[in-house]
């Protein structure tokens, strides 16, 4: 073995956090984003903070809760953005087949529900539901508190029940 430098840590650890949680986090840009290379792009930006700020990173056992709210804010940003206003938002399902591996109808139309929620209801259904964050996690990912993540939860569930009780897939 070779001399290191004293940057092979780090790469060693981002090609381990990129390995592990790749899929999860290029789903939550995804969910955010709705555009496959734009979920890629922020994916791959996601890692590379990741990266710069490894520092910051305190409790291994939450490096992914860490990546999660770097993707998150990251996917905010982008949709801040000015020319992002312009880009069809709405979500068909065969859209959800590019992400997605083998997915079976009744998750596409559940994932597709959850994507056309508001963003505030999709993002806390997303990180408590599909991630499976706690609610104080999820609260501290988007910045609000554990109460506003409940609320937005059971708003969030009763949008997707009126929703998904008119679909022929989901009632199957």
């Amino acid at each position: 073995m070779g001399i290191q430098g004293p940057d092979s840590e780090n790469r060693e650890r981002l090609t381990f956090l990129i390995r592990r949680y790749e899929k999860d986090i290029l789903r939550i840009c995804y969910l955010y984003l709705r555009d496959v290379e734009q979920a890629k792009d922020a994916t791959q930006e996601t890692f590379l903070k990741a990266y710069i700020h490894f520092d910051s990173l305190k409790d291994v056992s939450k490096e992914k809760y860490w990546l999660t709210k770097i993707a998150v804010n990251i996917c905010r940003d982008f949709l801040r953005s000015s020319w992002a206003v312009h880009i069809n938002r709405y979500t068909q399902p065969e859209d959800l087949r590019v992400v997605a591996e083998q997915p079976d109808e009744t998750k596409i139309v559940l994932t597709t529900a959850i994507m056309n929620l508001p963003q505030k209801y999709m993002e806390a259904v997303t990180l408590r539901y599909v991630q499976g964050y706690d609610i104080a996690e999820t609260a501290e990912i988007l910045g609000i508190t554990p109460s506003a993540v409940s609320r937005r939860c059971r708003k969030a569930c009763i949008i997707l029940k009126n929703e998904l009780e008119g679909s022929e897939d989901y009632n199957e």
